[in-house]
């Protein structure tokens, strides 16, 4: 796999997303309409603000409320590029450089609404890819009925499975995985002994020689530590580029991958 990820190139063997995935984000306490008000009612005020700004003299205060504005605007941009566009982009690569004989099972830590788990259902026609999630506030609408909807509309719900369950004990057989893949879902687990707890998990279910492909906001590297404490080898860690920058290069994405030793 290519050490550098951030120059996706155009061509591409996976078929254009047909499903609805919704947005990114934490949406337990102020649910996605109420963040897209406010955040265009503070848009609405800077820019009311520059206006004003300009118009009665005050140079810097026009400069600084412009400069604000914009900051905002390319955050809510970025972000919006990412959770629609960049991701999939992004996993497109990581996954269709991944050495597949087609026949594999899969599992998704995280699956949410499917958009990365039925991308590798796609490529494994032959195998089986399983997703597993408790299905929180982490997407709009993200639930097991918006993933199995969007299973149909890409056209492999024939062979995916979804699982109602917790990533930190999770009901599947040692070494039963070729591939388990996570994006952006560990670190959603609140408690550091949880987190650790779901990285143990997916190394005991990954089989011998299998591959473990995770993309997460934070806490990657006591990931690999661990995973290095467990005997995982071929272990590397870089970033996925502006691509999956969520609204700021202070909120980048990092990748992880491994290989269980066999024996």
């Amino acid at each position: 796999m290519s050490n550098d990820l951030t120059n996706v190139p155009g061509a591409a063997r996976l078929l254009p997303r047909r499903g609805d995935y919704g947005l990114d984000g934490d949406y337990e306490a102020v649910s996605a309409r109420t963040q897209a008000i406010v955040a265009a009612v503070i848009l609405t005020v800077l820019i009311a603000l520059t206006i004003v700004f300009a118009v009665t003299g005050v140079v810097v205060g026009a400069v600084l409320s412009a400069l604000v504005a914009l900051r905002f605007a390319l955050f809510v941009g970025s972000f919006l590029y990412t959770t629609r566009t960049g991701k999939y982009q992004v996993w497109e690569r990581i996954l269709t450089e991944l050495p597949l004989r087609g026949n594999e099972r899969v599992l998704d830590m995280g699956c949410g609404r499917g958009a990365i788990m039925f991308m590798a259902a796609e490529l494994v026609p032959a195998g089986r890819t399983v997703g597993i999630d408790i299905w929180q506030a982490d997407q709009t609408g993200n639930g097991p009925e918006s993933a199995r909807h969007n299973a149909e509309l890409e056209g492999v719900a024939g062979r995916i499975e979804l699982v109602t369950g917790d990533m930190t004990r999770m009901p599947f057989s040692d070494n039963e995985f070729d591939l388990i893949i996570s994006n952006i879902a560990i670190h959603n687990i609140p408690d550091a002994a949880g987190r650790r707890a779901a990285v143990e998990e997916a190394f005991r279910v990954l089989r011998p020689g299998g591959r473990l492909v995770v993309a997460d906001l934070a806490h990657t590297n006591r990931y690999r530590a661990r995973l290095a404490e467990l005997g995982m080898v071929d272990l590397a860690r870089r970033s996925l580029g502006w691509r999956m920058w969520w609204g700021t290069p202070l909120l980048t994405t990092r990748l992880l991958t491994g290989t269980k030793p066999v024996g």
